[in-house]
C-alpha cells in the first residue's frame, strides 16, 4: 500500500483508470428506482408500517430542527432565515434514506415499477395506505413527546411562538393553494430520493439530498407528513400550554383560531393530494415514460 494515495501497488500500476470515479446515468437510475419499488411493495405488512412509524419520527425530527433554528434567527433576513431553516430540515429526509425508513411522499416513485407491469395496483396503493398511516402516527407520536418534554418553552418561549405560527398559517390555508403547494413540495423530495440512485455512498447521499429538499422547505410548499407534526404540535400547544408560556410570548391561544382539528384534516386532505401528483405524476411517471416505456413488461 502506498501511503501516500492510498493505493496498492497493482492500482498504481494501471493507471488513471482505477480511480476514475463512475457515475450512475439516468437510465441505470431509473431501473433502480424501479427495482426499488419492487422490493418496497413486495415487504410484508408489518414492517412497511413499523419502517413508516420511524419514517414519520424521523421528518418530524427534522421539522422540530427546523423551528428551533427558526426561533433563533431573528437577526437575519427573511431570505436568510429560510435558507437555514431549509438547510436543517433536509435531516428529515436524510435519516430516512440514510437510516432506512418508509416514506409515503418518497414511495409515490413505486409507480415506476408500477407502469412497468412490475407491481400490482393493490400493492402500490397497500403500501403507500401503510406508509402514510405510519408515517401520521408517528409523526403525531413525536408532536406529543416535544410537547411534553416542553422544548417549546426553549428560548424564553420564541420556540413554541415559531410553532403556533407555522401551525396556524398552514391550518389557514385554502384548498386550491394547499393542493399547488403539496405538487411542487414532492415534485423536489422525490428529486431528492431519485437522485439518491445515483449515488455510491452515505456521503453522496447527503449531497445529493440537501438541495432540494431545502428548496421545498425554504419555499414554504406543503409537505403532508411534515404537517402531521406542525399542526398537532400546534394543537397541543395551543390547548395544553401553561398560563406561563402565554405570558412569556405575551399572546393568548385565542392569537391562533385556526387551529382546530377540523382545519388539520382539511389541510392534509388537498396536500396529500397535491404530494401524490407531485411526486407520481411529476417525477415518477415521467421518468418512467423517458426510460423505461420501453421494457414494460421484460
Amino acid at each position: 500500500m502506498d501511503v501516500s494515495t492510498g493505493l496498492r501497488e497493482d492500482e498504481r500500476a494501471a493507471g488513471p483508470r482505477a480511480v476514475t470515479i463512475e457515475t450512475m446515468v439516468p437510465l441505470e437510475m431509473a431501473m433502480r428506482a424501479e427495482q426499488s419499488g419492487v422490493r418496497r411493495a413486495a415487504m410484508d405488512h408489518l414492517t412497511v408500517f413499523v419502517l413508516s412509524l420511524m419514517g414519520g419520527a424521523f421528518v418530524a425530527f427534522g421539522a422540530m430542527f427546523a423551528t428551533t433554528v427558526s426561533a433563533g434567527a431573528g437577526g437575519f433576513s427573511y431570505g436568510v432565515t429560510r435558507l437555514l431553516v431549509g438547510i436543517v430540515f433536509s435531516a428529515g429526509l436524510v435519516m430516512v434514506v440514510v437510516g432506512g425508513a418508509e416514506l409515503f411522499t418518497g414511495n409515490n416513485l413505486i409507480v415506476m415499477a408500477w407502469a412497468s407491469g412490475k407491481v400490482k395496483t393493490r400493492a402500490v396503493l397497500m403500501n403507500w395506505l401503510l406508509a402514510f398511516g405510519g408515517n401520521c402516527i408517528g409523526a403525531i407520536i413525536t408532536a406529543g413527546l416535544v410537547f411534553w418534554s416542553t422544548q417549546y418553552t426553549f428560548g424564553g418561549g420564541s420556540v413554541g411562538l415559531v410553532a403556533l405560527t407555522t401551525a396556524n398559517a398552514k391550518a389557514a390555508l385554502a384548498p386550491v393553494p394547499a393542493f399547488t403547494l403539496g405538487i411542487i413540495c414532492n415534485a423536489l423530495v422525490c428529486i431528492a430520493v431519485w437522485m439518491c440512485f445515483s449515488a455510491r455512498t452515505n456521503v453522496d447521499r447527503v449531497v445529493t439530498i440537501i438541495p432540494p429538499i431545502a428548496a421545498f422547505a425554504a419555499g414554504g410548499f406543503e409537505h403532508c407528513i411534515a404537517n402531521a407534526y406542525f399542526i398537532p404540535l400546534g394543537m397541543f400547544i395551543k390547548f395544553g400550554a401553561s398560563d406561563a408560556f402565554w405570558t412569556s410570548i405575551g399572546k393568548s391561544a385565542a392569537d391562533f383560531p385556526d387551529l382546530t382539528w377540523a382545519n388539520f384534516f382539511g389541510n392534509l386532505l388537498p396536500v396529500t393530494a397535491g404530494n401524490i401528483v407531485g411526486g407520481s405524476l411529476m417525477v415518477g411517471a415521467v421518468y418512467w415514460f423517458v426510460y423505461l416505456r420501453g421494457q414494460r413488461g421484460a
